[in-house]
């Protein structure tokens, strides 16, 4: 099914997502890859505040090539989730409603992604020309020092994704596996 969702997303939004759900979000998101990650595992546990609000928002597993002349931003294709998921779980119980990358995840991060009602998006790899279309404003907010994997605010408009893990813990992955 299609659907066309807003981010930052709500509880009742991401219960109503259903693993294979093609879906296009406009709104704001964050990157935020492994180094960016590691410094918010970090200061959570230096009791310090993170640089984003995470209720509701979405992670983007991405950093950026540089933009070409007149773009926002340049290519921006998903990295591999599994990366982060040492630190996700975590973040799942602040309250982040989501993450987009690619790849599977950890029975850890499926565990924390139903208990806290969330879901993991998957973006096409290799087609990081075709999604920074969709990204209509870049902005550095945190860890600049990181080069292409600073933390960025972005203004996405039908950011186009599939639902990989759902809510209630279905898994795309495991689901077109079995019945392959």
């Amino acid at each position: 099914m299609e659907k066309h969702i807003k981010a930052p997303l709500s509880k009742e939004e991401t219960a109503s997502l259903r693993s294979g759900d093609y879906v296009y979000i406009t709104g704001t998101i964050y990157t935020a890859r492994d180094a960016a990650h590691a410094r918010m595992y970090d200061a959570l546990a230096e009791g310090k505040e993170l640089p984003f609000h995470v209720e509701g928002n979405l992670i983007y597993y991405m950093g950026p090539s540089p933009a070409r002349e007149g773009w926002v931003i340049g290519s921006a294709g998903p990295t591999t989730a599994s990366r982060m998921d040492k630190y996700t779980p975590k973040l799942l119980d602040l309250g982040l409603g989501g993450m987009i990358g690619k790849g599977k995840r950890s029975r850890a991060v499926i565990d924390a992604i139903v208990r806290n009602q969330s879901v993991y998006f998957a973006a096409v790899g290799g087609a990081g020309a075709l999604l920074s279309k969709a990204i209509k404003s870049a902005e550095v907010i945190a860890y600049d020092d990181l080069g292409t994997e600073a933390i960025r605010k972005l203004w996405v408009e039908d950011f186009p994704a599939i639902v990989v893990i759902d809510s209630l813990g279905h898994n795309l992955y495991e689901e077109v596996s079995v019945s392959c």
